[in-house]
């Protein structure tokens, strides 16, 4: 059983997905004092937290055995990343889950900003003021506005910007500029492109590059009435020197969400009438808590039992050098490593990674993420980013890539794992159709389907009645067919990839590999 502490308060899917794996011990320890909660912790083997818990030295001297921390959200400003490096513990986020909570609040802000709406409501409501003529406002229509950093918030606030008639500057070095202009957004080298808009937003991390990303010195660039709007990190905007430029009125309107103490009893900004204030809240919507716990949940079970780490910011990589869509390839990677490696009965001689497309540029790094996933089966636990190459030279096993980025396939990037034994080779193929994993080969049988849940590998003669006989045999057991996918070779062999709703026993495999037709077995657990 792998033990795994919930230090803050999740949404409650997120505790009925830990309650419900088999071999996770689930501790709620969300309403336990910080100071008890270092006991509670020491023999866990992943933790989940937020913002209240401190990953500092002293949570990281308590523990012995943790090997992941998961932080419910994106930001880890709360968390000794380095330290948990040096410990050999892995820290994930879950950046995406609140998307488009951050978007819709951002275009709340934005839409604010332009007509002052909760000064207009507070006059009517709290002074019972009717002044039409006080509330003139501007129109969103024609203005332009900068967006700084086009990730995922980002870009999706220019999407919706541009549905508002909006002229769109996208100021971000660590994307590839057609992510812009794709969506019919100007991209930018020179920030100060970004100082001429009428209005700016900020979507950016917050490290030594971003904190005090606007300062007096970029203000004075600004024109004249600019409205600013800070949905992502506090700090990022230098608050004093914002606080001196709303005054001013160089500044028409403030739209913050974020602040660089957190939480405030009292802020110079409360008390300036152009500005619109809200408490953090960018996440605070019903769906996103409920994808954040979703998300969390999923993801430490995967990282205690070694399957993958969705999202981990301490890999062997350099984060802001790789896009976002180029992880979720290593990530990938590690998933058919450990998927192969379950289906083979003989040690590994050799791990091979063929990369087709742009994602032949991060080959080093896929093979790593591969052999991590494949050795898990050897090695156990003990496999990770850091140590796996030497633990496969240790035990004489050959690595080799092949880098094929200028030469076609059936898709834009594909990544090919070949694990060798000293009689056989398998193959895995697979691919992202947008945000969602595919594997689309396997040991040369062509077949699309998830790399998720619990599999069957059912290898045979390609002879009518098979697909029925194995039906019939899995009724049997009472094991309900989640999916079925079913691939042919020209050497008059067929495999079928069965997904089941649960995992199924050696007493099944052993009837399944009784039927007449059938040349292999396997099972496999993602």
């Amino acid at each position: 059983m792998k033990k795994i502490v919930v230090c803050d308060p999740i949404h409650e899917i997120g505790f009925k997905i830990l309650q419900e794996a088999e071999d996770i011990e689930l501790v709620d320890a969300s309403k336990t004092p910080k100071d008890e909660l270092l006991k509670i912790i020491e023999d866990a083997d992943g933790v989940i937290t937020r913002s209240p818990t401190p990953v500092d030295e002293k949570f990281l001297n308590a523990v012995k055995k943790l090997k992941a921390v998961v932080r419910a959200g994106v930001g880890v400003d709360n968390v000794d990343i380095e330290g948990a490096s040096k410990k050999g513990i892995i820290v994930m986020n879950v950046p995406t889950a609140n998307t488009i909570a951050a978007v819709e609040l951002t275009m709340c802000h934005l839409t604010a900003s332009m007509r002052a709406f909760p000064n207009a409501v507070n006059a009517l409501k709290r002074d019972k003021e009717w002044n039409r003529e006080r509330w003139l406002g501007n129109e969103l229509y024609g203005k332009k506005l900068g967006i700084i950093g086009f990730g995922n918030i980002g870009s999706r606030v220019g999407v919706r910007a541009k549905a508002f008639g909006m002229e769109v500057i996208a100021y971000d070095p660590y994307i590839n500029p057609s992510k812009a202009t794709d969506l019919g957004v100007k991209y930018t080298t020179n920030f100060d492109d970004i100082l001429a808009c009428d209005v700016i937003t900020i979507h950016t991390p917050k490290n030594k590059e971003t904190i005090d990303m606007i300062t007096s010195k970029e203000i004075a660039k600004m024109k004249d009435g600019v409205r600013l709007i800070n949905c992502a990190r506090g700090g990022l905007y230098n608050e004093k020197d914002v606080e001196e430029a709303l005054k001013s009125g160089k500044i028409a309107w403030l739209g913050i969400d974020v602040f660089n103490e957190e939480p405030l009893k009292d802020h110079p900004f409360w008390n300036i009438e152009n500005t619109s204030v809200t408490p953090h809240i960018g996440a605070n919507t019903i769906e996103s808590q409920e994808k954040i716990a979703r998300q969390a949940a999923e993801n430490i079970i995967q990282a205690v039992r070694g399957i993958s780490y969705p999202n981990a910011l301490n890999l062997p990589i350099k984060a802001n050098e790789t896009p976002e869509w180029a992880i979720k390839y290593l990530e990938l990677a590690q998933k058919m490593g450990f998927l192969t490696a379950q289906i083979i009965d003989k040690a590994i001689s050799k791990v091979k990674v063929i990369a087709y497309g742009d994602i032949a540029k991060y080959s080093n790094s896929l093979l790593t993420f591969s052999l991590v996933g494949a050795m898990r089966e050897i090695v156990g636990e003990n496999v990770n980013y850091v140590n796996a190459k030497f633990l496969a030279e240790e035990k004489g096993i050959e690595l080799e890539i092949e880098e094929k980025s200028n030469e076609s396939s059936a898709y834009k990037n594909l990544v090919k794992v070949a694990i060798y034994t000293d009689t056989n080779v398998y193959t895995i193929s697979g691919t992202m159709f947008e945000d969602s994993f595919r594997i689309v080969e396997i040991k040369g049988f062509e077949l699309e389907f998830e790399p998720k849940g619990n599999f069957i590998f059912f290898r045979n003669t390609d002879v009518p009645g098979v697909i029925g006989e194995v039906g019939l045999t899995l009724a049997r057991h009472n094991i309900n067919i989640a999916d079925f996918r079913l691939g042919r070779n020209q050497d008059g062999e067929a495999m079928a990839v069965i997904v089941t709703d649960g995992a199924v026993s050696k007493e099944v495999i052993e009837e399944l590999s009784q039927l007449k037709a059938a040349i292999s077995v396997k099972t496999a657990e993602l």
